[in-house]
């Protein structure tokens, strides 16, 4: 076997995901551009490993302010990896979770879950449309098709628009022929996430609207422009305090 087969995988893989998303990533800009520019937030959420996606939304360099991440401790594994899969499989946590958030109307929730099957996930995309928040669910259609139901329905069936990772069932993809470990789903929520960014930055300079991006704080100025930020959204945003 080639010795860079994984990476040569990964690029065809990420590639693949690009274009079989550019429809959906151009409505998906275009929802979260309205949504910053009527002053609401970008609401991200996960459980699990999903939270590595949910992180690369927040308080990124480069990345939006205005993101306010629905969690709760009781999800993360790093506390206890039997706690956080009886958590995310558990009903009535994402509907409260949610109902913490004050809604001004102009919110967009953007929901990672490979198989989108768990309750935290369905249960989070269901009691947003039922508040009239759109839902953006970035998830696997071919695993959440195998996987079984555990929810009574799936996330991708509650989603106003779905990114598709493209990974398939198990979350597992080398070797090719016989796949048992190196994930692509994180890679490719990741890579999605920034392909909306890149085409938010794009549609929103050709408006003359200046985003507000979060600096890093290891660059000249950068402290100074994230302390603005901090000003702004600090009182919307609890996890940046």
């Amino acid at each position: 076997m080639p010795e860079d087969a994984y990476g040569d995988q990964v690029l065809a893989h990420l590639a693949e995901v690009g274009d079989h998303n550019a429809d959906a990533l151009d409505d998906v800009s275009d929802l979260v551009l309205a949504c910053v520019r009527a002053e609401g937030l970008v609401l991200t959420a996960g459980a699990g490993h999903s939270l590595a996606a949910v992180a690369e939304t927040f308080f990124r360099a480069g990345g939006l302010a205005c993101v306010r991440p629905l969690f709760t401790e009781e999800l993360q594994v790093f506390g206890g990896t039997r706690r956080a899969t009886a958590a995310e499989r558990r009903p009535g946590l994402a509907r409260s979770v949610f109902g913490m958030v004050p809604l001004s109307g102009h919110e967009v929730l953007v929901i990672f879950s490979n198989s989108g099957i768990n309750h935290y996930p369905v249960e989070m995309a269901v009691t947003a449309l039922e508040s009239g928040c759109p839902v953006v669910a970035v998830t696997s259609t071919e695993a959440s098709a195998e996987a079984p139901t555990r929810a009574g329905t799936k996330l991708a069936v509650n989603a106003t628009i779905v990114l598709d990772t493209l990974t398939g069932p198990g979350d597992v993809s080398y070797p090719d022929e016989n796949p048992v470990t190196a994930s692509l789903s994180t890679l490719s929520t990741v890579y999605l996430w920034n392909q909306v960014l890149a085409r938010v930055f794009d549609k929103a300079t050709a408006d003359g609207y200046s985003l507000p991006l979060w600096r890093s704080s290891n660059v000249e100025g950068g402290d100074a422009a994230n302390a603005a930020l901090l000003e702004k959204y600090g009182d919307r945003i609890p996890q940046l305090g």
